[in-house]
């Protein structure tokens, strides 16, 4: 006889970045985060910002609070909130399901009144104007006006899978319109200190291009050089 899960599994003592991680992530672009990771880190781009950013800032970035809801629930979202400090993105694996929303204005009212910076999930949510009333940054796959259930179970804490990657508790998030993005907790170092180089270079070629840039000079190079054939 195969014995019944717990409804929820809370892990305790989450690891968080300190707040000097954190900060070194505001107001920078995803592409940027992207970029400094060699072009990895993105999730899928079926997870997209609500409304693709018509009514609601949709930027964000802060340590993950992972939710592992399952199909067509959110028993665990609900739990989460106890959870939440002040400034995390909550992201809830909802399996990709598009049946039933994975949460709505009010699910995202309390996570807004519990601290968070912003919520992401791989299901759709409904509500769309009182989302926007509410004012959280929202990325999800869509809209519906299907409820869930609260039936369980659910984890709160643990790695998810969602958007193709996997995503654990105190990982680095950085949202935007154009997408979401994972820095890996043992990775953010490394990556802040990637993103002086990427800012520079990326400062460098906008004026390159306000000058009149056409067509950058290691193409022109290559375009001269034995590695193209002109037939």
């Amino acid at each position: 006889m195969i014995e019944e899960p717990p409804l929820l599994t809370i892990a305790r003592d989450l690891r968080r970045p300190t707040d000097t991680q954190i900060c070194a992530f505001q107001g920078i672009p995803t592409s940027f985060v992207v970029d400094a990771m060699y072009g990895a880190g993105a999730l899928s781009n079926v997870i997209r910002p609500l409304g693709e950013s018509r009514d609601l800032v949709s930027v964000a970035a802060g340590p993950a609070l992972t939710v592992g809801a399952g199909a067509g629930d959110i028993l665990a979202l609900l739990a989460a909130m106890d959870s939440i400090r002040t400034g995390d993105v909550v992201l809830a694996a909802f399996d990709g399901f598009q049946g039933c929303a994975a949460a709505g204005d009010r699910v995202c009212g309390m996570l807004r009144n519990c601290g968070a910076a912003g919520f992401i999930t791989d299901g759709p949510v409904r509500d769309y104007a009182g989302i926007v009333a509410v004012g959280l940054p929202c990325w999800a796959t869509g809209l519906t006006p299907a409820s869930p259930y609260t039936n369980g179970p659910g984890s709160v804490g643990l790695p998810i899978q969602i958007g193709g990657r996997q995503v654990e508790t105190g990982d680095m998030i950085v949202a935007d319109h154009d997408g979401v993005v994972v820095v890996p907790f043992g990775r953010i170092d490394e990556v802040i200190e990637k993103l002086v180089t990427v800012k520079e270079l990326e400062t460098a070629l906008d004026a390159q291009i306000e000058e009149g840039l056409r067509i950058p000079q290691s193409t022109l190079d290559l375009l001269a050089s034995d590695k193209t054939k002109y037939i």
